[in-house]
C-alpha cells in the first residue's frame, strides 16, 4: 500500500469523523438531548524500542517491534525519485518503479514474484515519489525472512525487460491524458512550475513526445545511476524475531554495491506574487491554488507553522473552511496543507469553487489570512486544533505502515530519534501568539503565487484585482 496515500486517507477519515461528530452534536443539541462529556486530550505517543544498524555497504536498517498481530511490514526506501530526473525525462523514475514491480527479476518471472508474495499473504508495492522510491511488502510474521529475500531480489536484480516497455509507456500516456483533463492537476502543475522554475520539483508532467522517446536503455541507465546500498534505508515493523530478521537482511543485501551517495539538490523556490489563469471553457467550477514557500521540517518554526496551517485551513474546523464552505457555500472541500520535500516546503490553499464566486473565494481566503496576522486565536480555539492534530498523529501511528512512514519522514529530514516521541508535546507548546507570528512571518499575501483554472470568459473580471497585484 502507498504509505503516503494511506496517511492522507487516515487524515481525511479523521477529519470526516470530526465533522460527523460535530454534526451529531448539533443535532442532539437541537433536540435538547444530553451530550456525553468531551474526551480527554490524546496521550503522547511512545515508540517501542527500535534497533538500528548499518551494513558494510552503507545500507541502513531500522527495526521496530510493533503490535500484537502476527504480521510484518518491510519497506525498502531508496533515495531516488523525481529529484533525480533530467529535464527531458519527467516520469522516468515512475516508469522504472513500475517496471521493478511488474518486470520480474533475473531469477524470477513476474508471475513467480507475484505468486511467492501471495503465498506469504501479501503483494509487492512500488511507489516512486519526489525524493524516494519505496518497495514494500506486508506479510504474515512466519514469512518475514522469506519476504526479505524476495525484496532483496526484486530491488537488487530487476529484469527491466524491453518486452514490457511499450505497455508501460501506453499506460503512462493514459495517465497523463487523464491528469491533463482535470483542473486540480493542471493548477498544481502551474503552481509547482512557478515556485520551482529551474528545479525537478517544478516538472510535474512529461509531454507525450517525451514518453514516446523513452527506451529500455533510458530505464536501465536510471536504475544503474540511482539505485544502490548507499541510498537505501530498510524499515521493518511488526512481530518478528529480531536476530533472524537481522541475519536475513544482512544476507539479502550485503552484496549489493554501494552505488552513488544520495543526490542533494536543495531548491531555491520563488516567493513572489505571480498570477496565472488557465482557461477551461464552460467549466462549472474554478480550481484555486494559492501559496508560497515556507519553513521545512527540521526548522524551528515548522511545528508551530503546522499548527497555524491546521487552524487556518487544514481541518474541517479551520477558519477558511468555515468561511467559504460553511458560511458562504462557495465550495465543498477546501483545504490547506504544508507540503514538504528534502529541506523544502510550501504552504497552499486549494479549493474547487463555484464559477460565479471565484473572485469572492480568493477575497475570503486572503481575509482569513490577514485576520490571523492581526489577532491571535483564542486559547479555546487553539486547544481544539491541538487536540485534533495530536489525535490524528496518534492515529497515523496506529499501524505498521504508519510507523514506517513516520520513521522514514523523520530520517529523510534528519529530525532525530526523539521526533516522534516529542511531537505531541511540541504541538501543545505552541501559543496563540506564536500562531499569529507564524501567519505574519510566512503567509505574506503579497508574495503568494495564485493559479486559477476555470472559464476565463466568466471569471477574468472577478480576478482582475489579483492579476494586477492589488487584491489581497
Amino acid at each position: 500500500m502507498n504509505i503516503g496515500r494511506m496517511f492522507k486517507l487516515i487524515v481525511v477519515s479523521g477529519m470526516a469523523l470530526s465533522w460527523s461528530l460535530a454534526s451529531l452534536a448539533q443535532s442532539a443539541g437541537a433536540e435538547h438531548k444530553e451530550l456525553p462529556p468531551p474526551g480527554g486530550p490524546p496521550k503522547a505517543f511512545h515508540l517501542p524500542q527500535k534497533e538500528k544498524f548499518t551494513l558494510r555497504n552503507g545500507l541502513q536498517v531500522t527495526m521496530v517491534p510493533y503490535g500484537h498481530l502476527p504480521k510484518i511490514s518491510i519497506a525498502v526506501m531508496v533515495r531516488a525519485g523525481a529529484l533525480n530526473e533530467a529535464s527531458g525525462q519527467v516520469w522516468i523514475s515512475d516508469l522504472v518503479g513500475r517496471m521493478i514491480k511488474e518486470g520480474g527479476t533475473t531469477s524470477r518471472s513476474t508471475e513467480q514474484v507475484a505468486q511467492e508474495a501471495a503465498s506469504m499473504g501479501g503483494s509487492i508495492d512500488v511507489n516512486a515519489g519526489e525524493d524516494q522510491t519505496e518497495i514494500a511488502l506486508d506479510v504474515l510474521s512466519d514469512f518475514g525472512e522469506r519476504a526479505v529475500a524476495l525484496l532483496g531480489d526484486v530491488v537488487e536484480h530487476p529484469l527491466l525487460p524491453e518486452s514490457d516497455l511499450a505497455r508501460m509507456k501506453q499506460d503512462a500516456e493514459r495517465r497523463l491524458a487523464i491528469a491533463l483533463s482535470q483542473s486540480q492537476p493542471l493548477a498544481r502543475e502551474q503552481f509547482m512550475k512557478a515556485l520551482y522554475p529551474d528545479h525537478p520539483y517544478g516538472r510535474v508532467f512529461p509531454t507525450q513526445e517525451m514518453i514516446a522517446k523513452y527506451t529500455i536503455a533510458d530505464v536501465q541507465k536510471f536504475y544503474k545511476d540511482n539505485f544502490g546500498a548507499a541510498r537505501t534505508h530498510i524499515y521493518v515493523a511488526g512481530k518478528f524475531d529480531e536476530p533472524a530478521m537481522k541475519k536475513a537482511i544482512t544476507e539479502a543485501f550485503s552484496s549489493w554495491p554501494n552505488g552513488p551517495a544520495p543526490l542533494i539538490e536543495v531548491p531555491k523556490p520563488i516567493s513572489k506574487r505571480e498570477f496565472s489563469l488557465i482557461d477551461r471553457p464552460k467549466a462549472a467550477q474554478s480550481t484555486v491554488y494559492v501559496g508560497l514557500p515556507t519553513a521545512y521540517p527540521g526548522e524551528e518554526d515548522y511545528i508551530p507553522l503546522s499548527v497555524t496551517n491546521t487552524l487556518l485551513g487544514g481541518s474541517f474546523a479551520s477558519r477558511i473552511t468555515s468561511n467559504i464552505r460553511e458560511q458562504k457555500g462557495y465550495t465543498y472541500s477546501p483545504r490547506s496543507l504544508l507540503s514538504s520535500r528534502y529541506h523544502d516546503a510550501f504552504w497552499a490553499e486549494i479549493a474547487d469553487v463555484t464559477t460565479a464566486v471565484t473572485g469572492p473565494s480568493l477575497k475570503e481566503i486572503f481575509y482569513e489570512i490577514n485576520r490571523l496576522q492581526k489577532q491571535p486565536p483564542s486559547e479555546a480555539e487553539l486547544k481544539g486544533i491541538q487536540d485534533y492534530i495530536a489525535g490524528v498523529f496518534i492515529l497515523a501511528n496506529s499501524s505498521r505502515q504508519g510507523i514506517i512512514s513516520q520513521l522514514a519522514f523523520a530520517d529523510l529530514n534528519n529530525l532525530g530519534d526523539d521526533y516522534l516521541e516529542t511531537y505531541v508535546k511540541k504541538v501543545y507548546a505552541v501559543t496563540p501568539e506564536q500562531v499569529q507570528q507564524m501567519a505574519e512571518k510566512y503567509l505574506a499575501t503579497d508574495k503568494m503565487t495564485i493559479v486559477v483554472v476555470g472559464d476565463k470568459s466568466k471569471i477574468a473580471d472577478q480576478l482582475a484585482p489579483y492579476e494586477h497585484g492589488s487584491g489581497q
